[in-house]
């Protein structure tokens, strides 16, 4: 990942808060024909491993070898920010637009498991990540044992070995407090949820 130092997320426990935040990520591997196959999927960050699933018709995981090479992607809040907003625009106009964005690679050695309990505690894991703020909480057991057994056949699990953690935040750092605080500005007033969020993030670096 190409990642200036003002951009770059050193801090591992940040990058995994990014992780558990976005709660998905593209799983890419090369497939035997030398071609990169990729695949949106829940995830966990748990230690070193990652874990998710693939549905089982997904030719996908076939064509991940024991200890395959593989790289996660998961992105954050991205936004448009228009020259426009700067401050710096108007006393010498030399600015142009930009994209900003977060965003966390792990890379590492990939492997599949098709073993019913190890399927059955990963989506009980991953439900209960996603279900334990709600105030009516569901769980794997409120729906009938056979039927989940039924569902857990027709999905694979993946678990991916992390050996390289890279995460970026590009929030503008290199422009002025000013020039920052216009983008801020200018990002809330489009309104869309990648926008706002990109501003919040923004303006939780302004605020120190």
């Amino acid at each position: 990942m190409y990642a200036p130092a003002f951009n770059r997320v050193d801090d591992e426990d940040a990058a995994r808060l990014m992780v558990a935040r976005a709660g998905a990520g593209e799983l890419v591997t090369v497939g035997a024909d030398g071609y990169p196959v990729a695949t949106l999927l829940p995830v966990l960050w748990r230690g070193d491993r990652v874990l998710g699933h693939l549905a089982r018709a997904n030719p996908h995981w076939r064509q991940i070898g024991t200890d395959s090479p593989g790289l996660l992607v998961v992105e954050g809040p991205q936004a448009y920010v228009s020259p426009g907003w700067y401050a710096s625009k108007a006393e010498h106009g030399r600015v142009v637009p930009t994209w900003n964005y977060t965003t966390v690679h792990l890379t590492g050695r990939v492997r599949v498991h098709d073993d019913v309990g190890c399927l059955r505690d990963l989506v009980t894991a991953l439900t209960e990540e996603h279900e334990h703020a709600r105030a009516r909480p569901w769980a794997v057991s409120d729906a009938p044992e056979a039927y989940v057994d039924g569902q857990l056949r027709g999905i694979v699990a993946v678990e991916l070995v992390v050996e390289r953690v890279e995460a970026k935040a590009k929030l503008s750092q290199n422009r002025s407090e000013q020039d920052r605080a216009g983008v801020v500005e200018g990002l809330r007033a489009e309104g869309t949820p990648g926008a706002t969020q990109v501003a919040d993030l923004m303006q939780s670096d302004l605020d120190g």
